[in-house]
């Protein structure tokens, strides 16, 4: 004996009073053609196995059918009526009593069968269910005896979010019956369209008992929401009410995506329905055709077995829809309920008008971000919301929602869409700066020569004797290298100008400053030299001055070829002045050896200062140590505000800076030292003499 539990009858709620019922009430009235169509297969199935012997030797088979009115507590109680023996079976004491009932084959909703496979699962009973999709019913310790004949809402799930991911769809609603099926169902779909970043918008829930308030807070959540694609996982009788008042409301525009339960049920196939729903998709269970039901189901008949169960039902609505065919037709479409193949054929299953024609609709919460924003979530709202802010300086967005860093000698440009090269800054010759510089360096290089060839010219004129001529000229030779420096400082630094900027800057100057301190010794000893007693004058002549100016040129240019050979200056790329410049200079390597450098010049300049100091009260009009008195003051004035403007300065201003030092000590030793001479050389040639020179006149 097979037990079978269909839902024949469905709930509905009632809109009216009458002498039986109370208005709202819900009922057990609403016949279910494709559910007794199921039961009637059920049927012919038993009965073409009977007829063939060699299935079920000496075995035959025997049926109990009962309606569950799509609900579980009434599946409940008809699987409990089926596991019981009927009283009168215990009435009859023949030995042909049927035997209890070996299986049960049911039912249609997910949570009947739950309420089924747990009241006889534990019997060992065995249940099939044709329609149960749940994939909690696959949970095999909860349900060792439960089977089906249909795959479970784990593979329709991941179905429907691939489909959702194709199109592209980011921003969807969701609606699902509240029982079991609904629940599982779209549990699963969320856990899968939230692995391709889709969002739900709302989760709308529908029962066919609900009251028409409940009904109508899911139309105002569909009427205010954004979306454009709502998944109904619902089955047909519990999603029913809500079709209608959609349809009722015109709510038009929405792509709907249905689970197996509805997507080829017969209500929204007809014309009323196709406004809001056709073009709905979904997907479902193969089909195939059965021999011999076609002439089974036409059979079917009043007169052939007037007892069946249902069969006053099913004739009173057939023989009621052949009289009214134009309602049948505006309820059921071309539906015929004698399918050969199990199911009205769906129409509506189909991709829609827009879809066919390469029109996609589109269903998002915010748009694509355009190139050089990105995304920002929004507090409170799903991920898909967002807002588009403009990436910050140095980063980009093109094809991705986020902004990207751009490499390090990049920069972003105005759209933020791009990285362009950063602006390479260096001192240029064509620039104001550049221009003014080399012109100040080529200037002073100009007055040294002239200089040196009024001093070779007047050389035996009692002004030049008096000022040591040889020293002079070298000291002038030193000054027109020193003035030459500032053009390696000029241009695109490379390793060869790195290293020979700052080397020649410091051997110049060393010899430089070694000259005016051979100078300053001569004017000291020659001032000791006044006494009879000393022999000063006469030990520091001019290979001893030589040695001088050699010795103390020599220890700088140990010290630069230590500096070259150990950590030498090199090109250096500096990034942290400005992030869309690249500075180009010349690292100095050592810093030790740079400020050796330095220190080495300023001792020597120190020790001028105050031998030059100690000899600034000499009797002779033409007083040299007061000339070099004040050039040192000058120079070291210079050089101490120098390194704190070198610390200070940004990028190519650092060039400059030191440029300026070595122009501003240059011109002031030139000036200070020579321009006197000049004057009287070439202004006043009558005090060119000794008298004048000596301070006798």
């Amino acid at each position: 004996m097979i037990g079978g539990i269909f839902p024949v009858f469905n709930k509905e709620v009632s809109s009216t009073a009458t002498f039986e019922r109370e208005p709202n009430e819900v009922i057990c009235a609403l016949f279910d053609l494709r559910a007794f169509r199921w039961a009637q297969v059920m049927i012919f199935a038993i009965e073409e196995i009977n007829k063939d012997n060699g299935l079920l030797p000496n075995i035959s088979l025997g049926y109990r059918i009962l309606n569950s009115c799509s609900s579980p507590t009434n599946t409940l109680r008809a699987a409990l009526t089926l596991a019981n023996t009927p009283k009168e079976i215990h009435q009859k004491k023949t030995s042909g009593c049927p035997p209890a009932i070996s299986a049960v084959i049911g039912e249609a909703g997910s949570s009947q069968s739950l309420a089924v496979a747990g009241i006889l699962g534990p019997f060992q009973m065995p249940i099939v269910s044709y329609f149960s999709t749940c994939a909690c019913l696959s949970n095999r310790a909860k349900y060792p005896t439960f089977f089906r004949t249909i795959p479970s809402d784990y593979f329709q799930a991941k179905a429907l979010a691939s489909l959702v991911k194709h199109f592209g769809w980011e921003w969807i609603g969701a609606i699902h019956s509240d029982n079991d099926y609904g629940r599982n169902g779209i549990l699963a779909f969320t856990e899968e369209v939230k692995k391709f970043g889709v969002c739900i918008a709302f989760v709308g829930t529908v029962q066919r008992t609900y009251p028409l308030e409940k009904i109508m807070k899911v139309v105002e959540m569909i009427k205010l929401s954004t979306v454009k694609v709502i998944l109904a996982f619902t089955p047909e009788g519990d999603f029913s009410p809500l079709m209608k008042e959609v349809v009722k409301h015109n709510i038009t525009g929405i792509q709907w995506l249905a689970s197996e339960a509805w997507i080829t049920a017969p209500q929204p196939s007809t014309p009323e329905m196709y406004q809001a729903f056709g073009g709905a998709l979904g997907f479902v269970v193969q089909k195939m055709a059965i021999p011999n039901l076609n002439p089974f189901l036409t059979n079917i008949n009043p007169y052939s077995d007037p007892s069946a169960a249902f069969m006053k039902e099913f004739w009173e609505i057939i023989v009621t829809y052949h009289l009214q065919r134009v309602n049948f037709r505006n309820q059921f479409g071309d539906y015929v309920f004698f399918d050969e193949k199990g199911d009205p054929p769906a129409s509506y299953d189909i991709i829609n008008w827009q879809l066919k024609n390469g029109h996609v609709p589109t269903s998002v919460c915010s748009n694509v971000c355009p190139k050089g924003t990105r995304k920002a979530q929004i507090k409170g709202k799903p991920m898909c919301c967002f807002d588009c802010i403009p990436c910050t300086d140095g980063t980009i967005a093109n094809s991705t929602a986020d902004c990207i860093p751009c490499p390090l000698e990049y920069w972003s440009n105005e759209r933020k869409d791009e990285c362009i090269p950063k602006i390479i800054e260096f001192l240029t010759y064509h620039e104001p700066m550049g221009i003014v510089l080399t012109v100040l360096s080529l200037l002073g290089a100009s007055l040294t020569l002239v200089t040196m060839a009024v001093f070779i010219y007047c050389r035996e004129t009692p002004v030049i004797k008096a000022s040591n001529s040889e020293l002079s000229c070298f000291l002038l030779f030193s000054l027109f290298l020193c003035f030459l420096c500032p053009l390696t400082f000029i241009g695109r630094p490379t390793v060869w100008t790195c290293m020979l900027r700052h080397t020649a800057f410091g051997v110049t100057f060393a010899l430089c400053i070694s000259c005016i301190l051979g100078k300053t010794i001569v004017v000291v000893t020659a001032f000791k030299a006044t006494h009879p007693s000393n022999k000063a004058a006469g030990k520091f002549g001019p290979a001893q001055q030589r040695i001088i100016v050699c010795s103390c040129t020599l220890i700088q240019i140990v010290i630069c070829i230590l500096w070259l050979k150990l950590n030498p200056p090199m090109p250096d790329k500096v990034f942290r002045y400005s992030n869309k410049k690249i500075v180009l200079e010349c690292n100095t390597g050592s810093e030790v050896a740079f400020y050796a450098v330095l220190g080495y010049i300023g001792i020597l300049a120190v020790i001028c200062l105050v031998l030059a100091f100690l000899a600034r009260k000499l009797p002779d009009n033409f007083n040299e140590a007061k000339f070099i008195t004040f050039s040192m003051l000058i120079f070291c004035a210079v050089w101490i505000t120098f390194i704190p403007a070198y610390v200070s300065s940004p990028g190519k201003f650092t060039v400059a800076v030191e440029i300026f030092a070595i122009l501003s000590s240059a011109f002031g030793l030139l000036i200070s030292i020579f321009a006197p001479k000049c004057y009287i050389i070439l202004i006043k040639p009558e005090k060119n003499t000794r008298r004048h020179v000596m301070g006798k006149v």
